[in-house]
């Protein structure tokens, strides 16, 4: 990346600290400006300062959703990409019976992979 262009901005949002970190760290080291915070409030308030090109949240969390999130920080900075993921709780449910029928399967949902969510940011 150029000295000259400007780092993109993204904002990861998750309740699971682990994973909003761990988003962050692999951000930065793709050449991301990135930074987490670890609820729906308190990514509308980093929003407003950091004001972020792009948004990657996580859709269930439990002060509010990860959908609601994405559409108040789109009022403020109508131009910020959103990406949404979950780890989709019906996943469990599918894994247990496939289990019951004698499979295990391996499920890689969240989270997402480093170079796919690098490949959907760069898009």
């Amino acid at each position: 990346m150029s000295e000259t262009l400007e780092k993109r901005k993204v904002l990861v949002v998750d309740d699971e600290r682990v994973i909003a970190d761990t988003l962050v760290i692999i951000l930065r080291r793709s050449g991301f400006d990135a930074v987490a915070a670890y609820s729906g409030e308190q990514s509308l308030e980093v929003a407003g300062d950091f004001r972020p090109d792009m948004i990657i949240s996580d859709v269930i969390m439990a002060d509010m959703n990860g959908i609601d999130t994405a559409i108040q920080i789109r009022s403020l900075l109508p131009n910020c990409k959103v990406l949404l993921f979950s780890g989709q709780a019906a996943t469990a449910d599918l894994l247990e019976r496939a289990r019951a029928q004698g499979y295990e399967f391996e499920i890689l949902a969240k989270p997402v992979h480093p170079q796919d969510l690098l490949a959907r940011l760069r898009s």
